[in-house]
């Protein structure tokens, strides 16, 4: 970095961190293209990388088998008050946690460089937008924080002498002693990892793990766990959403923000291609959004990221021609199998190699019995790499939102789309949100977990606060609240048979909600929700048969009538912290479904 940073917080911290730590020598991230390129070549040299022949400056990496996704039992939410973290997150005491990780952090950089990244979550201008800067020593964290933030000097002149920010402390773990030789993928066992967060100080420490978000800590961990804590003190939304510019042949903008549980399409919504004739979709983002009410009464909404960290199995030019389109250059892969041709390969993906080397680095044929790329084998990826990214990315001012939309994976009881009767009732479904826990599980009745606005995992205060900041929030928007949908792709018939063609048909569906936001077509009242009108639904150039589309659209009772009491006991964990207008919605539900 050439110049000096003048912020005296931020000097005093990386001081206190270096002696704490120990490293070898401290560098200052800049964010450029000859920082990434030599880090990249160190670690080629050092055999962590491996650079791929058929992609241009991409390269593959291998974690340790033990450091593969994030380790929900090894996440935690310190505050001074347990209920304030709530029943969903796994809480340890402030000072009891500090001090067990404060003697692992002894030392523990000894023979490493001591990275200092600062980085902007959103436009570095943006009133949306936060400062953060992360500590490590895994130079793996600092080239993908290149790709997924903005990183360097600008930064740090937007902080000035007294600007604030977000200390990310950050350590794989295992420190090098005199002539130690270091392995590909340094990290500590699974017993010694801690992704810790103090919500209360906004404040970050991470142990033990080099991988995805325990070690980019502007993922998850600041952009969702310690954002949506800012976030209700300060009066905005830190949202585990994707947001999507929908453009119609007029040329009207509309913007959606949707929450989905994992393995549920949210990827493939955000990178959508629309199958409606003249219909055209932008992404914003795939993963996080942040949204403020802005001077013009509306939420606006960023995203505070500049790249994509996907799941690459089950990417394919069938399942999302956008995503494979952006992943041919400057990409960083992780435990993909490498083919003989020196390209990444990973299952789902069009195509199966007559053999590889899988993600442990063992050889690989079909048929051997394990997969060659891990089930969480993940791709890094520039955002203006993809295809249908939107050209006014860096608008400070965000996009103005015009509908949310909730959504879960079940084969059955849920309708294809149904809408709010208002805010409190979306809100509702947003709470009630549930997933099948696996489609593995044969049993006709499948079991299904709630995930509440798609943030059970990354909620960083008691989720009962969080459904009461979501209410208060519509009070704040009043009439200009965005529209609340629901919907559901993954509808079955009796055989397991798919009813709806999912993808680039889900335009369809989005198209309904566009023109309820225009007032274009009407909608029929069902104990749970709106629903489209026969013929509403745009299904032009789609062959689907009415016995199907009945089926789609066909609400249960009975069965909705069983979803009550597992809502019930769901929303009573937060006791008295759960807002009464929630248990009035669950109520209103079962005299709707009664009196139907």
């Amino acid at each position: 970095m050439t110049s000096v940073c003048r912020n005296k917080r931020l000097n005093r911290w990386v001081e206190e961190v270096a002696a704490l730590c120990r490293p070898e020598r401290i560098h200052w991230c800049d964010g450029s293209r000859q920082e990434y390129d030599r880090l990249m070549g160190e670690m080629v040299s050092a055999g962590t990388a491996i650079p791929l022949a058929g992609r241009v400056n991409s390269f593959l990496f291998r974690s340790d088998p033990s450091d593969v996704a994030r380790i929900e039992s090894r996440t935690y939410l310190s505050t001074r008050n347990r209920e304030d973290a709530g029943p969903t997150n796994n809480w340890i005491a402030p000072e009891s946690l500090k001090q067990t990780m404060t003697s692992m952090y002894d030392g523990c950089m000894r023979g490493r460089t001591m990275y200092v990244i600062p980085f902007s979550m959103g436009p570095i201008a943006s009133p949306l937008a936060k400062i953060g800067v992360q500590i490590t020593d895994s130079p793996y964290a600092v080239c993908n924080m290149h790709i997924m933030t903005r990183v360097g000097e600008r930064v740090i002149q937007a902080l000035g002498k007294d600007g604030e920010f977000i200390p990310c402390l950050h350590s794989v773990g295992a420190p090098l002693g005199p002539g130690q030789k270091d392995v590909p993928w340094p990290c500590a066992p699974v017993e010694e990892k801690y992704i810790s967060h103090f919500p209360e100080e906004n404040l970050l420490w991470s142990y033990g793990s080099g991988y995805g978000g325990n070690a980019l800590l502007g993922k998850k961990c600041l952009s969702l766990r310690i954002a949506s804590s800012m976030a209700r003190r300060e009066g905005w939304l830190a949202e585990h959403m994707l947001i999507l510019r929908l453009i119609s042949p007029e040329g009207r903008r509309y913007h959606i923000a949707a929450a989905f549980p994992s393995a549920c399409g949210k990827t493939n919504l955000a990178m959508i291609r629309p199958t409606i004739s003249g219909w055209k979709a932008e992404t914003i983002g795939d993963d996080i959004c942040w949204m403020k009410i802005r001077p013009d009464g509306r939420l606006h909404a960023i995203n505070p990221e500049t790249g994509f960290f996907g799941v690459a199995p089950g990417t394919s030019f069938s399942s999302n021609p956008v995503a494979m389109g952006m992943l041919r250059e400057n990409i960083i892969f992780t435990n993909c199998a490498l083919t003989e041709d020196g390209d990444v390969w990973w299952e789902g993906m069009n195509g199966t190699p007559e053999r590889a080397i899988d993600w442990k680095g063992r050889p690989w044929t079909p048929g051997r019995g394990e997969p060659a790329a891990h089930p969480n084998a993940r791709f890094t990826a520039p955002a203006v790499q993809c295809p249908t990214e939107y050209h006014d990315w860096d608008d400070p001012e965000g996009v103005p939102i015009d509908i949310f939309i909730f959504g879960g994976r079940r084969s059955a009881v849920i309708p294809l789309v149904y809408e709010a009767f208002d805010w409190d009732h979306g809100v509702f479904m947003g709470a009630s949100a549930s997933s099948e826990a696996t489609a593995a599980i044969l049993d006709k009745v499948k079991p299904v977990r709630r995930d509440p606005f798609a943030m059970s995992p990354f909620c960083g205060y008691n989720m009962g606060d969080y459904f009461r900041h979501w209410l208060e929030m519509g009070d704040r928007l009043a009439g200009k609240a965005p529209r609340i949908f629901y919907v559901n792709w993954f509808r079955k018939d009796a055989e397991g048979r798919w009813l709806w063609p999912g993808f680039g048909e889900n335009s369809r569906v989005l198209k309904w909600m566009c023109d309820r936001v225009d007032g274009r077509v009407g909608a029929i009242k069902t104990p749970i929700g709106l629903m489209p009108e026969k013929g509403d639904l745009d299904l032009s150039g789609l062959s689907i048969p009415e016995a199907d589309l009945e089926e789609l659209f066909f609400i249960d009772k009975d069965s909705w009538r069983r979803e009550i009491p597992d809502i019930h006991a769901y929303f009573e964990q937060f006791g008295d912290r759960l807002p009464d207008r929630l248990r009035g919605q669950l109520r209103a539900l079962d005299e709707r479904l009664l009196s139907a």
